[in-house]
């Protein structure tokens, strides 16, 4: 099944193969496959902005006004890399498009939490559907405590049904 276009949906572009597992089990375990599409790992987070910034891709978020895009990249220890990564987004687009990620990596996250990383996604999805933030608060998530609430307010009524 794919996606309608034409109503409200997300597409998650993930840096790396596990940061894809994170995302296709948040959406599985919400049986999100028509509301979620999630695009092939960029391999870098380089690459996953690149794609992002791209004119195809910027275009089809201008064509798409229902269209919700979540970069999911690992910051490596740069706590300012989700900030300087929205700061290159055009401004009339910042309210559809988000940007997440493990501060240091998810391999860490897997270690620390000791869950694999499909466990992790379907996790975060259970937290956000309950409003309980247990993971979200994670010293390897916290920083995108903000964005998770941006991100909360604007996908909430049409993928958790409130």
């Amino acid at each position: 099944m794919s996606i309608n276009n034409f109503r409200p949906h997300i597409v998650v572009l993930p840096e790396d193969r596990a940061n894809e597992i994170i995302a296709t089990e948040f959406s599985n375990s919400l049986k999100a496959e028509r509301t979620i599409k999630i695009e092939k790992p960029a391999r870098g987070w380089n690459k996953a902005v690149e794609k992002l910034l791209s004119d195809n891709f910027i275009n089809k978020l201008k064509q798409y006004n229902q269209r919700i895009v979540v970069l999911i990249i690992d910051c490596d220890g740069d706590k300012d890399r989700l900030a300087n990564v929205m700061a290159q987004i055009p401004m009339e687009l910042r309210n559809r498009i988000f940007v997440l990620g493990v501060l240091t990596e998810p391999e860490k996250l897997r270690r620390d939490t000791r869950r694999g990383f499909d466990e992790i996604g379907e996790a975060l999805a259970q937290e956000c559907s309950n409003n309980n933030y247990e993971l979200w608060e994670h010293p390897l998530l916290q920083h995108n405590e903000e964005e998770r609430q941006r991100l909360r307010t604007t996908i909430h009524s049409f993928l958790f049904g409130l």
